[in-house]
């Protein structure tokens, strides 16, 4: 019997290609780049299954027009706003994707983001290797200081909760709002917040960790960036959509939100170019999840769903 044929468009890790040959005939990409819509409807003739990353986009047009042998998009992702959901599940193609191994590493860097942001880093850097360093005062590069404040954190799902036992270390007052109330073992003491707009005015940090969708786009507007107090300090780990870049830019200038860190845009790859001469905003190019073991299990996880789905078995994480 034929092995299944899987195509893997992005250069996953050495541990996940090695066990995906082992496993399926695997059609390997040449060059590290997005699959265009064109290659992605090429290869759905050619393979059984895909392991995509959010950079594939699988439209409504695009799911209408894929091969019947298609079977499986087993993301190697966990967000999955890439994917028309209910397009891919009207052609009996099913999407799983990869929760669970990336929260620690995402919130990692969430902590990275909201000590550099409060802390001046990328304006003392700057200062350091360009030589202008000539001078000290007790005044010199001021920062606000994370220990003992007031963090509000906006989804409290797996990353959300990390960033929460991180922040504890510091001494960080918690306080979320979500979807629903967590139960008192996964809160631990965390504040809960109904209303996003009553949270705001409460906190000194915020960290988003929160999906994108219609309803969350945009999230961080002008008006909500306003009930934030003075000099509070933002940070977003999750999708560039969230936030209003424009509207946090004034908020920044003005002195309204003392700082901002940053790991995706609206636009990516890329970023956006009038973020990049504020000193006051710390950003990343999207490297919550990219450490070495991090991306290993990814890879595993959305190979354990292809195992799975080949053995006739339900997925563990599928979600159309």
């Amino acid at each position: 019997m034929s092995r299944p044929k899987v195509w893997i468009p992005r250069r996953l890790s050495a541990a996940t290609l090695d066990r995906a040959r082992a496993s399926y005939d695997v059609i390997e990409e040449p060059l590290d780049e997005p699959a265009s819509a064109a290659r992605i409807i090429e290869m759905s003739a050619q393979v059984d299954a895909m392991i995509p990353c959010h950079s594939e986009r699988f439209t409504a047009e695009v799911a209408a027009v894929l091969d019947s042998r298609l079977k499986i998009v087993a993301n190697h992702s966990v967000g999955v706003d890439h994917c028309d959901l209910p397009a891919l599940r009207a052609r009996g193609i099913d999407v799983t994707n990869t929760p669970d191994v990336l929260s620690d590493a995402t919130a990692e860097i969430a902590m990275l983001l909201m000590l550099g942001a409060a802390r001046r880093t990328v304006e003392g850097d700057r200062v350091v290797r360009s030589g202008a360093w000539d001078t000290w005062s007790p005044a010199f590069m001021v920062g606000k200081q994370v220990s003992g404040a007031r963090l509000g954190i906006v989804g409290m799902g797996r990353v959300g909760r990390s960033m929460a036992e991180k922040a504890r270390s510091f001494g960080m007052e918690i306080h979320y709002h979500n979807r629903a109330e967590l139960a008192a073992d996964q809160a631990k003491g965390a504040i809960f917040h109904a209303d996003l707009d009553e949270m705001l005015g409460q906190v000194d940090f915020l960290s988003l960790h929160c999906p994108i969708t219609p309803e969350t786009r945009n999230l961080m507007d002008a008006r909500r960036l306003a009930l934030l107090p003075k000099e509070a300090v933002i940070v977003n780990t999750a999708r560039g959509g969230l936030i209003d870049e424009a509207a946090l830019l004034a908020a920044i200038q003005s002195g309204h939100i003392a700082a901002a860190g940053l790991d995706c845009f609206a636009v990516e790859p890329g970023g956006n170019p009038a973020l990049a001469g504020e000193e006051r905003i710390m950003m990343l190019p999207h490297i919550g999840s990219a450490t070495r073991k991090t991306r290993d299990a990814m890879g595993f996880r959305a190979l354990d769903n292809l195992d799975a789905f080949f053995a006739g078995k339900r997925p563990r994480d599928l979600v159309n």
